[in-house]
């Protein structure tokens, strides 16, 4: 039996009273998440606004100053797992998640705790890297929480106290479900994904209505018999596919349209029961968010053989290309490539190498990659391959500013060792539920190797690294880049006093020019960063948060 408990601070109900002033604080209505981009000072969503710049208009840090920011307050998340959460704000209270699935309001100004939330999961569950969440949704005065055993749960924001909790999915079956991205609302629904593209899973996303935890719509990311697109999957391949949904979207309001990304195909590396594209996989999904329905889909790896999701978050934005301005979708893909896309069509309009890449020759007018033989993964291993399993840019957040027209990417030099392996082949299942754990051959034992392959790091340092990089969304070209040592897990955010804000795997948190990619500010962490910034105001003073280790860590000037 699941339980939870809730621990109050003293003052939390007073509080809860002073943040409900009109027009301030709670409750978080569908309209000011609409118009999140108006409010400086909070930040509403996990990527602050639904088109997912992940910019913050503040500008008391700014580049002529950022040299004096210093630690304002710090929050111990006391943990082992990676702290890859995205706090929201909501005027002076901050709400986060710590793995692995807590919820936790604190003072914004002072980080002292207010009250606490702790979902217990059972004592196995099968997410594929790290016991992890990565953040909260927000709906009047409640919070919307994802788990690890595949639950939603919802929590009042003034309290901590679950109003209600709702199973998703048996999360034992096919080797394993789990959800650990951060829900979206879209006006009157609740969106939320899910993982598990590393079993024989079968992918979809949900909407949910967000007072009663009663499922309104599910999107099959593999499509069902019957369904436009079936028949891409060799066999009875379709039925174990994997196509997870297990990061964040982005909404349009103009064309009420909902966009998702897919991960990649099962097996990962290992294709030989699945021949064909593999649709949804390592795609872009625009969705009716009333229906559910599918309105257009653009596939970025075609049949996928070396785990390059397309989990990354659409950006939209209005640029110019080829001399029109153009309602556009950037994506900068794992796979190593950078593509705009017309958001309101989903036609290809560019591709352009951001990484190294090795597998492609170029597009055609579909925006097809021409694929170069030879870097299949292989039995005693291929290490011809670029970019490596992690890709190109993975989950982490990118970010684009208004102010410089540019898109802010944490990129990743990697080489790595593809290898295949035997896979079994999934037995049958029903239409509506994919195979039980324990009906595919040893689906107990499956492990993130699942899908036939083991990859390994190859090369030195000079083989392996990360870059920012601030990059033209209507050419592709690249304005500048800033090297770290290491491929980053961080995501980054742009602000309006000029600054791009980031953090390393060795716990350097750092403050880049946004125009130069100078970096001009860093604070070592002593603890790797997972996460991505956000930016905020308390008191009236502009703070920046960001997980480092096990500490959420924010900074102020003074």
């Amino acid at each position: 039996m699941k339980k939870w408990s809730v621990r109050l601070a003293g003052a939390t109900f007073a509080m809860a009273a002073a943040w409900t002033l009109s027009g301030q604080g709670l409750p978080v209505t569908s309209e000011r998440l609409l118009k999140a981009a108006d409010e400086q000072g909070n930040w509403l969503m996990y990527s602050r606004t639904y088109n997912s710049w992940r910019f913050s208009g503040l500008n008391q840090i700014n580049a002529n100053n950022v040299k004096n920011l210093h630690v304002k307050w710090l929050f111990q998340g006391r943990h082992i797992e990676k702290f890859e959460t995205t706090p929201l704000v909501a005027n002076g209270v901050m709400y986060l998640t710590r793995p692995e699935n807590a919820i936790y309001a604190l003072d914004a100004a002072t980080g002292r705790q207010l009250w606490a939330y702790e979902y217990r999961n059972p004592a196995r569950t099968f997410n594929c890297c790290g016991k992890v969440n990565r953040g909260l949704a927000i709906l009047g005065n409640t919070l919307f929480m994802n788990t690890l055993d595949m639950h939603v749960v919802a929590v009042d924001a003034r309290s901590g106290h679950e109003l209600w909790k709702t199973e998703m999915y048996d999360y034992t079956a096919a080797g394993g479900y789990a959800a650990p991205g951060a829900p979206l609302i879209v006006k009157d629904k609740l969106i939320v994904g899910m993982a598990g593209g590393e079993k024989g899973v079968s992918g979809f996303l949900d909407a949910y209505d967000p007072k009663t935890g009663k499922r309104l719509w599910r999107f099959h990311t593999i499509p069902q018999p019957g369904e436009p697109n079936f028949g891409t999957w060799d066999g009875d391949s379709w039925k174990t596919g994997g196509v997870t949904t297990w990061n964040n979207g982005s909404y349009d309001p103009e064309t009420n349209t909902l966009f998702w990304g897919t991960s990649n195909p099962w097996p990962d590396y290992n294709d030989d029961f699945r021949k064909g594209d593999n649709l949804y996989s390592c795609s872009v999904l625009a969705l009716d968010p009333d229906t559910g329905k599918l309105k257009w889909h653009f596939q970025f790896t075609p049949h996928d053989v070396h785990d390059w999701d397309s989990t990354q978050i659409p950006i939209l934005l209005d640029t110019q290309f080829q001399g029109m301005n153009t309602k556009a979708l950037a994506w900068a893909n794992r796979n190593g490539f950078y593509y705009l896309i017309d958001r309101t069509t989903g036609k290809f309009l560019m591709a352009k190498a951001f990484v190294k890449q090795t597998w492609a020759k170029g597009f055609d007018d579909n925006g097809r990659p021409e694929v170069i033989p030879g870097n299949e993964p292989t039995p005693e291993g291929n290490d011809h391959t670029w970019p490596g399993i992690d890709g190109g840019a993975n989950w982490m957040s990118h970010s684009y500013s208004p102010l410089t027209k540019w898109l802010y990417v944490f990129a990743r030099e990697e080489h790595r060792v593809f290898s295949k392996n035997t896979v079994p082949h999934p037995t049958t299942e029903t239409p509506d539920r994919p195979v039980a754990a324990g009906t595919l051959p040893n689906a107990g034992a499956y492990d993130p190797g699942l899908g036939g392959a083991r990859t390994q790091q190859v090369g030195g340092p000079e083989e392996s690294w990360g870059k920012v990089i601030a990059v033209d969304p209507g050419t592709g070209n690249v304005k500048w880049e800033h090297k770290v040592l290491t491929p980053p897990w961080g995501g980054v955010m742009a602000t309006g006093g000029n600054l791009v804000f980031g953090g390393t795997l060795e716990g350097m948190i750092f403050a880049l020019n946004a125009t130069t990619g100078e970096r001009l500010w860093t604070f070592s962490a002593n603890g790797p960063v997972f996460a991505s910034p956000i930016s905020y105001t308390a008191n009236g003073k502009q703070m920046v948060s960001i997980p480092a280790g096990d500490v959420i860590v924010t900074f102020g000037l003074d």
